[in-house]
C-alpha cells in the first residue's frame, strides 16, 4: 500500500509538473552514434522545436550500444516527466523487439508522441548489369535459384530484411538469392558498385549519388517517387506495392506514463513543427520524408513496423 500511495503521488506532481512544461532543458537521447540518420533527424527536430518550447534548450546525447537498446532504457527508466525523450528508430522499435525474444523493453513500452520522418529504400543493382527491372531481376533468380546474391550489413538489419520481404513478395524462398554480409550500410553499397555482389537494398542517401552517375541503376524506391530520383519508378509503379513498408523512419517517444499535457505540448510543437519551412529544409537535407503524426497515428504505424518484422523473423527462422 505505500508502495502505490507513493506512486500515486509522484504521478500527481508529474502532472502538476506538466503545466508549466518545459521549464529546464530537455534532453533527445539518441540511441546511435553521431551522423547517423537518428543523429541527423534527432538534431535537426531539436534545433527547430525549442523556439515553440519557450526557447528552452534541447541537447542531443548519443547513447549508443546494443544495436540501439542502451539509449532506449535510459528513456524507458527515466522519470515520465517529459525532459527525457527518445529519437527511437526502426531497429530499437520494429526489428530488436521481433529478433529478440530476451529484449528488455516491448515495442510499445513508451509514450508516443510523433513519427518524424521517413527514410526511403532503394533496390538497384550496377550500372551495367543484365536487368532493367525489378521483374527481370525476380525472373533471374526464380530461374536459376541461388545464383544471384545480394549485400546486407548483417541478418537482421534492414537491408537484409528488405531483400527477404521482396523475395517472399515475390513467391520465391529466402534460398532463390545468397545474402553476403559486410560491416555497414556504406559498404553494401560500394559492394554493389565493385561487382562484388548482384543487387542490393538501402538506404537512398548512400545509393542516389551513384544512380545519378550512372554507376548504379535503381530498379525501385519506397515509399513513393523521390524528387532525386525521378525516372525512377515508386515499389506499387514497380508491381510491388508492399514494399511500400520497407522504410527508415524516426519517431520521438518518451518514458511510459507521460502526463497528458505534455503529450499535447508536444503535438502542438509537432503541428507547428509540420509548417516550418526551416524543419522542412533540413529534413530534405538528410533525405528525409516529412512524416508527422498524430499519437495514435504514430502507435499504429510503429504496431505495423514491429508486426511485419515480426513475420520475416518467423519466415527466416532467426529469432534468438
Amino acid at each position: 500500500m505505500r508502495i502505490l500511495v507513493a506512486a500515486v503521488v509522484w504521478l500527481a506532481a508529474a502532472a502538476a509538473h506538466a503545466q508549466g512544461y518545459p521549464s529546464r532543458p530537455i534532453t533527445f537521447v539518441i540511441p546511435f552514434a553521431a551522423g547517423g540518420d537518428a543523429d541527423l533527424s534527432g538534431r535537426n527536430l531539436a534545433q527547430h522545436a525549442s523556439k515553440y518550447l519557450n526557447n528552452q534548450p534541447i541537447v542531443a546525447v548519443n547513447r549508443v550500444g546494443a544495436s540501439g537498446t542502451i539509449g532506449a532504457m535510459a528513456v524507458r527508466n527515466a522519470p515520465p516527466d517529459g525532459y527525457t525523450l527518445l529519437v527511437a528508430r526502426i531497429a530499437t522499435h520494429a526489428i530488436v523487439p521481433a529478433i529478440d525474444s530476451k529484449a528488455p523493453y516491448r515495442w510499445n513500452d513508451f509514450t508516443m508522441l510523433s513519427l518524424i520522418e521517413l527514410n526511403p529504400f532503394v533496390c538497384f543493382v550496377k550500372g551495367d548489369a543484365p536487368w532493367r527491372s525489378i521483374g527481370e531481376l525476380v525472373g533471374a533468380m526464380r530461374a536459376q535459384p541461388g545464383k544471384l546474391n545480394f549485400a546486407t550489413s548483417g541478418t537482421g538489419t534492414s537491408q537484409n530484411m528488405a531483400v527477404q520481404y521482396l523475395l517472399s513478395l515475390a513467391g520465391l524462398t529466402k534460398d532463390h538469392a545468397v545474402g553476403i554480409h559486410y560491416k555497414g550500410g556504406g559498404e553494401v553499397t560500394t559492394a554493389v558498385l565493385g561487382g562484388q555482389v548482384h543487387f542490393a537494398c538501402n538506404n537512398a542517401p548512400t545509393v542516389i549519388p551513384h544512380v545519378k552517375s550512372g554507376a548504379l541503376r535503381a530498379l525501385f524506391v519506397t515509399p513513393q517517387r523521390l524528387a532525386d530520383l525521378p525516372e525512377v519508378p515508386a515499389a506499387r509503379e514497380a508491381g510491388f506495392p508492399e514494399m511500400e513498408k520497407i522504410v527508415g523512419w524516426s519517431a520521438l517517444m518518451g518514458p511510459p506514463g507521460l502526463p497528458r499535457e505534455v503529450v499535447e505540448r508536444w503535438s502542438d510543437v509537432f503541428a507547428r513543427i509540420a509548417r516550418d519551412p526551416d524543419w522542412q529544409a533540413g529534413n530534405a537535407r538528410i533525405g528525409g520524408i516529412a512524416a508527422i503524426r498524430s499519437p495514435a497515428e504514430t502507435e499504429q504505424f510503429v504496431r505495423e513496423q514491429y508486426e511485419l518484422y515480426d513475420r520475416l523473423v518467423t519466415l527466416l527462422g532467426i529469432r534468438q
